[in-house]
Protein backbone atom coordinates (compact mmCIF):
# COMPACT_ATOMS: atom_id res chain seq x y z
CA UNK A 1 0.00 0.00 0.00
CA UNK A 2 2.66 2.24 0.63
CA UNK A 3 4.79 2.24 -2.49
CA UNK A 4 1.21 2.39 -4.16
CA UNK A 5 0.68 5.72 -2.49
CA UNK A 6 4.26 6.65 -3.16
CA UNK A 7 3.82 6.27 -6.89
CA UNK A 8 0.77 7.94 -6.79
CA UNK A 9 2.23 11.28 -5.53
CA UNK A 10 5.13 10.78 -7.73
CA UNK A 11 2.29 10.50 -10.99
CA UNK A 12 0.70 13.78 -9.66
CA UNK A 13 4.20 15.93 -9.27
CA UNK A 14 5.60 14.24 -12.05
CA UNK A 15 2.62 15.64 -14.74
CA UNK A 16 2.58 18.59 -12.70
CA UNK A 17 5.97 19.46 -13.57
CA UNK A 18 5.80 17.74 -17.28
CA UNK A 19 2.30 19.71 -18.22
CA UNK A 20 4.00 23.44 -17.13
CA UNK A 21 7.63 22.67 -18.05
CA UNK A 22 7.44 19.95 -20.95
CA UNK A 23 9.38 17.60 -19.69
CA UNK A 24 9.82 15.52 -16.90
CA UNK A 25 7.00 12.91 -16.34
CA UNK A 26 9.35 10.12 -17.76
CA UNK A 27 12.40 10.99 -16.05
CA UNK A 28 10.88 10.89 -12.69
CA UNK A 29 8.68 8.13 -12.89
CA UNK A 30 11.06 5.58 -14.75
CA UNK A 31 13.48 6.85 -11.89
CA UNK A 32 11.22 5.94 -9.15
CA UNK A 33 10.14 2.41 -10.63
CA UNK A 34 14.09 1.44 -11.08
CA UNK A 35 15.04 2.58 -7.66
CA UNK A 36 12.41 -0.39 -6.43
CA UNK A 37 14.12 -2.90 -8.85
CA UNK A 38 11.86 -2.46 -12.24
CA UNK A 39 13.96 -3.53 -15.34
CA UNK A 40 14.26 -0.73 -17.51
CA UNK A 41 12.44 -2.34 -20.08
CA UNK A 42 9.46 -2.72 -18.17
CA UNK A 43 10.21 0.86 -16.24
CA UNK A 44 9.90 2.42 -19.77
CA UNK A 45 6.72 0.20 -20.85
CA UNK A 46 4.54 0.98 -17.37
CA UNK A 47 5.43 4.67 -17.98
CA UNK A 48 4.77 4.75 -21.57
CA UNK A 49 1.30 3.09 -20.88
CA UNK A 50 0.56 5.94 -17.60
CA UNK A 51 1.13 8.69 -19.80
CA UNK A 52 -1.42 7.69 -21.88
CA UNK A 53 -4.37 8.63 -20.35
CA UNK A 54 -2.82 11.86 -18.76
CA UNK A 55 -1.36 12.86 -21.87
CA UNK A 56 -4.29 13.34 -23.26
CA UNK A 57 -5.98 15.06 -20.08
CA UNK A 58 -2.96 17.31 -20.31
CA UNK A 59 -3.46 18.01 -23.85
CA UNK A 60 -6.75 18.70 -24.05
CA UNK A 61 -5.98 21.08 -21.02
CA UNK A 62 -3.42 22.83 -22.91
CA UNK A 63 -5.84 23.37 -25.63
CA UNK A 64 -8.36 25.24 -23.59
CA UNK A 65 -5.49 27.53 -22.58
CA UNK A 66 -4.84 28.25 -26.19
CA UNK A 67 -1.44 26.79 -25.50
CA UNK A 68 -1.35 24.80 -29.01
CA UNK A 69 0.27 25.20 -31.95
CA UNK A 70 -1.43 22.48 -34.08
CA UNK A 71 0.80 23.04 -37.48
CA UNK A 72 3.61 21.96 -35.19
CA UNK A 73 1.85 19.23 -33.43
CA UNK A 74 1.38 17.21 -36.48
CA UNK A 75 4.73 17.78 -38.35
CA UNK A 76 6.61 16.69 -34.42
CA UNK A 77 4.08 13.90 -33.74
CA UNK A 78 4.05 11.48 -36.40
CA UNK A 79 7.66 11.46 -36.25
CA UNK A 80 8.04 11.21 -33.03
CA UNK A 81 5.39 8.32 -32.96
CA UNK A 82 7.66 6.55 -35.40
CA UNK A 83 10.44 7.05 -33.31
CA UNK A 84 8.61 6.15 -30.20
CA UNK A 85 7.78 2.82 -31.55
CA UNK A 86 11.29 1.90 -33.02
CA UNK A 87 12.51 2.78 -29.59
CA UNK A 88 10.32 0.29 -27.59
CA UNK A 89 11.37 -2.77 -29.85
CA UNK A 90 14.66 -1.70 -29.63
CA UNK A 91 14.50 -1.43 -26.14
CA UNK A 92 13.12 -4.93 -25.97
CA UNK A 93 15.87 -6.30 -27.12
CA UNK A 94 18.84 -4.44 -26.16
CA UNK A 95 20.26 -2.55 -22.84
CA UNK A 96 20.32 1.18 -22.75
CA UNK A 97 23.33 1.48 -20.98
CA UNK A 98 25.41 3.28 -23.49
CA UNK A 99 22.53 5.33 -24.73
CA UNK A 100 22.17 6.89 -21.54
CA UNK A 101 24.89 8.62 -20.57
CA UNK A 102 24.86 9.94 -24.91
CA UNK A 103 21.52 11.37 -23.96
CA UNK A 104 22.56 13.00 -20.74
CA UNK A 105 24.96 14.89 -22.51
CA UNK A 106 23.77 16.32 -25.36
CA UNK A 107 20.70 17.64 -22.66
CA UNK A 108 23.33 18.56 -20.69
CA UNK A 109 24.95 21.28 -23.27
CA UNK A 110 20.91 21.93 -24.10
CA UNK A 111 20.20 22.76 -20.75
CA UNK A 112 23.16 25.16 -19.84
CA UNK A 113 22.14 26.81 -23.38
CA UNK A 114 18.78 27.43 -22.27
CA UNK A 115 19.48 28.37 -18.99
CA UNK A 116 22.12 30.99 -20.15
CA UNK A 117 19.97 32.64 -22.94
CA UNK A 118 16.74 32.91 -20.95
CA UNK A 119 18.00 34.16 -17.99
CA UNK A 120 20.98 36.49 -18.48
CA UNK A 121 19.49 37.67 -22.01
CA UNK A 122 16.14 39.33 -22.41
CA UNK A 123 13.57 36.82 -23.98
CA UNK A 124 13.29 37.97 -27.66
CA UNK A 125 10.05 38.09 -28.99
CA UNK A 126 9.12 34.75 -31.25
CA UNK A 127 9.91 35.47 -35.06
CA UNK A 128 6.45 34.31 -36.25
CA UNK A 129 7.48 35.36 -39.88
CA UNK A 130 9.77 32.31 -39.49
CA UNK A 131 7.60 29.32 -38.52
CA UNK A 132 8.99 26.48 -37.98
CA UNK A 133 9.91 24.22 -40.73
CA UNK A 134 9.09 20.65 -41.12
CA UNK A 135 12.78 19.92 -42.30
CA UNK A 136 13.64 20.55 -38.50
CA UNK A 137 10.18 19.25 -36.98
CA UNK A 138 10.85 15.80 -38.21
CA UNK A 139 13.96 15.00 -37.39
CA UNK A 140 13.81 16.42 -33.93
CA UNK A 141 10.12 14.49 -33.04
CA UNK A 142 12.02 11.02 -34.53
CA UNK A 143 15.12 11.40 -32.21
CA UNK A 144 12.88 12.71 -29.20
CA UNK A 145 10.34 9.84 -29.89
CA UNK A 146 13.30 7.15 -30.25
CA UNK A 147 14.87 8.45 -26.34
CA UNK A 148 11.44 9.00 -25.06
CA UNK A 149 11.04 4.75 -25.61
CA UNK A 150 15.06 3.60 -24.93
CA UNK A 151 15.78 5.91 -22.21
CA UNK A 152 12.43 6.18 -20.22
CA UNK A 153 11.75 9.96 -21.00
CA UNK A 154 13.09 12.09 -23.62
CA UNK A 155 10.26 13.41 -25.76
CA UNK A 156 10.16 16.85 -23.31
CA UNK A 157 13.89 17.28 -23.03
CA UNK A 158 14.83 17.02 -26.24
CA UNK A 159 11.62 18.08 -27.65
CA UNK A 160 11.13 21.17 -25.50
CA UNK A 161 14.89 22.32 -25.49
CA UNK A 162 15.28 22.31 -29.34
CA UNK A 163 11.62 24.00 -29.94
CA UNK A 164 12.51 26.84 -27.20
CA UNK A 165 15.75 27.10 -28.81
CA UNK A 166 14.34 28.19 -32.13
CA UNK A 167 13.14 31.25 -30.69
CA UNK A 168 10.23 30.68 -32.80
CA UNK A 169 7.40 29.85 -31.17
CA UNK A 170 5.70 31.15 -27.67
CA UNK A 171 7.51 29.29 -25.02
CA UNK A 172 3.51 28.31 -23.27
CA UNK A 173 2.88 26.90 -27.03
CA UNK A 174 6.11 24.98 -27.23
CA UNK A 175 4.90 23.50 -23.87
CA UNK A 176 1.64 22.69 -24.93
CA UNK A 177 2.37 21.19 -28.25
CA UNK A 178 4.84 19.42 -26.71
CA UNK A 179 2.52 17.80 -24.14
CA UNK A 180 -0.29 16.79 -27.41
CA UNK A 181 2.28 15.68 -29.20
CA UNK A 182 3.48 13.16 -26.57
CA UNK A 183 -0.31 11.22 -26.60
CA UNK A 184 0.62 10.03 -29.66
CA UNK A 185 4.55 9.80 -29.34
CA UNK A 186 3.30 7.04 -25.49
CA UNK A 187 0.69 5.45 -27.61
CA UNK A 188 3.28 4.34 -30.15
CA UNK A 189 5.72 3.44 -27.69
CA UNK A 190 3.40 1.21 -25.58
CA UNK A 191 2.60 -0.72 -29.31
CA UNK A 192 5.97 -1.02 -29.66
CA UNK A 193 6.39 -2.32 -26.04
CA UNK A 194 3.41 -4.39 -26.48
CA UNK A 195 4.84 -6.17 -29.66
CA UNK A 196 8.47 -6.89 -28.07
CA UNK A 197 7.76 -7.65 -24.56
CA UNK A 198 4.20 -8.33 -24.15
CA UNK A 199 2.33 -6.73 -21.06
CA UNK A 200 2.81 -9.78 -19.28
CA UNK A 201 5.55 -8.79 -16.65
CA UNK A 202 3.79 -5.18 -16.29
CA UNK A 203 2.00 -4.45 -13.07
CA UNK A 204 -1.60 -2.38 -14.21
CA UNK A 205 -2.10 -1.78 -10.64
CA UNK A 206 1.01 0.76 -11.02
CA UNK A 207 0.02 1.84 -14.13
CA UNK A 208 -3.30 3.34 -12.81
CA UNK A 209 -1.69 4.22 -10.11
CA UNK A 210 0.49 6.62 -11.74
CA UNK A 211 -2.46 7.37 -14.06
CA UNK A 212 -4.37 8.72 -11.46
CA UNK A 213 -2.22 11.25 -10.57
CA UNK A 214 -1.35 12.60 -13.53
CA UNK A 215 -5.14 13.00 -14.17
CA UNK A 216 -5.17 14.88 -11.00
CA UNK A 217 -2.46 17.18 -12.14
CA UNK A 218 -2.90 17.67 -15.82
CA UNK A 219 -5.11 20.97 -15.83
CA UNK A 220 -3.54 22.50 -12.73
CA UNK A 221 -0.21 22.29 -14.92
CA UNK A 222 -1.27 23.78 -18.10
CA UNK A 223 -2.52 26.69 -15.77
CA UNK A 224 1.01 27.63 -14.93
CA UNK A 225 2.17 26.95 -18.42
CA UNK A 226 0.01 30.21 -19.56
CA UNK A 227 0.66 31.76 -16.14
CA UNK A 228 4.22 31.48 -15.32
CA UNK A 229 6.32 34.44 -16.83
CA UNK A 230 7.96 33.16 -20.02
CA UNK A 231 11.32 33.96 -18.82
CA UNK A 232 11.01 31.97 -15.69
CA UNK A 233 10.00 28.94 -17.90
CA UNK A 234 13.01 29.53 -19.50
CA UNK A 235 15.31 29.02 -16.53
CA UNK A 236 12.92 26.23 -15.00
CA UNK A 237 13.35 24.17 -18.08
CA UNK A 238 16.64 24.96 -18.31
CA UNK A 239 17.81 24.26 -14.58
CA UNK A 240 15.73 21.31 -14.74
CA UNK A 241 17.89 19.78 -17.51
CA UNK A 242 21.09 20.46 -16.40
CA UNK A 243 20.08 19.02 -12.41
CA UNK A 244 18.58 15.88 -14.13
CA UNK A 245 21.24 14.96 -16.54
CA UNK A 246 24.36 15.89 -14.00
CA UNK A 247 22.90 13.12 -11.69
CA UNK A 248 23.16 10.51 -14.32
CA UNK A 249 26.39 11.15 -15.82
CA UNK A 250 27.62 11.30 -12.04
CA UNK A 251 26.04 7.65 -11.36
CA UNK A 252 27.00 6.19 -15.02
CA UNK A 253 30.00 3.73 -14.97
CA UNK A 254 31.96 5.99 -17.18
CA UNK A 255 32.09 8.81 -14.57
CA UNK A 256 31.39 6.55 -11.46
CA UNK A 257 31.68 9.61 -9.15
CA UNK A 258 31.85 9.24 -5.18
CA UNK A 259 28.86 10.00 -2.85
CA UNK A 260 30.76 12.56 -1.52
CA UNK A 261 31.34 14.17 -4.83
CA UNK A 262 27.98 13.53 -6.35
CA UNK A 263 26.93 15.61 -3.47
CA UNK A 264 29.05 18.61 -4.03
CA UNK A 265 28.41 19.09 -7.45
CA UNK A 266 24.58 18.40 -6.62
CA UNK A 267 24.81 21.31 -3.95
CA UNK A 268 26.63 23.25 -6.45
CA UNK A 269 23.75 22.63 -9.62
CA UNK A 270 20.56 23.53 -7.29
CA UNK A 271 22.44 26.95 -5.92
CA UNK A 272 23.24 27.60 -9.50
CA UNK A 273 19.62 27.30 -10.39
CA UNK A 274 18.05 28.67 -7.58
CA UNK A 275 20.02 31.48 -8.17
CA UNK A 276 19.50 31.85 -12.13
CA UNK A 277 15.25 31.73 -11.39
CA UNK A 278 15.45 34.41 -8.88
CA UNK A 279 17.64 36.79 -11.46
CA UNK A 280 14.53 35.46 -13.80
CA UNK A 281 12.01 36.56 -11.67
CA UNK A 282 13.89 39.81 -10.70
CA UNK A 283 14.27 41.09 -14.33
CA UNK A 284 10.49 39.81 -15.14
CA UNK A 285 9.30 42.06 -12.03
CA UNK A 286 11.62 44.93 -13.51
CA UNK A 287 10.30 44.66 -16.96
CA UNK A 288 6.89 44.54 -15.93
CA UNK A 289 7.20 47.65 -13.56
CA UNK A 290 8.64 49.47 -16.80
CA UNK A 291 5.59 48.45 -19.33
CA UNK A 292 3.22 49.74 -16.50
CA UNK A 293 5.40 53.09 -16.28
CA UNK A 294 5.01 53.23 -19.87
CA UNK A 295 1.68 52.68 -20.14
CA UNK A 296 0.71 55.19 -17.35
CA UNK A 297 1.33 58.22 -19.68
CA UNK A 298 -0.77 57.25 -22.13
CA UNK A 299 -3.98 56.23 -19.96
CA UNK A 300 -3.46 59.74 -17.92
CA UNK A 301 -3.56 61.62 -21.21
CA UNK A 302 -6.47 59.50 -22.54
CA UNK A 303 -8.05 60.27 -19.71
CA UNK A 304 -7.78 64.31 -19.53
CA UNK A 305 -8.59 64.57 -23.50
CA UNK A 306 -12.49 62.74 -22.16
CA UNK A 307 -12.53 65.50 -19.50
Amino acid sequence: MQTLVLLGFVGLLAQLINGSLGMGYGISTTSALLVIGTSPALASATVNLSQVGSQIASGFAHWRFGNVDWGVVWRIALPGALGSFVGAVFLSRLSTDAAGPLMSTILLVLGAYLLARFTFRDLPHPDLSRPLRTVFLAPVGLFAGFMNSTGGGGWGPVGTSALLASGRLEPRKVIGSISVGESAVVVAGSIGFAVGLGFGGINITWVVVLLLGGLLAAPIAAWLASHVPARMLGSLVGGLIIFTNTRVLLDSEAIGASAGVSLAVYCAVALGWAAAVAWSLRAHTVERRMRRAAAAPEHVGATEAAD
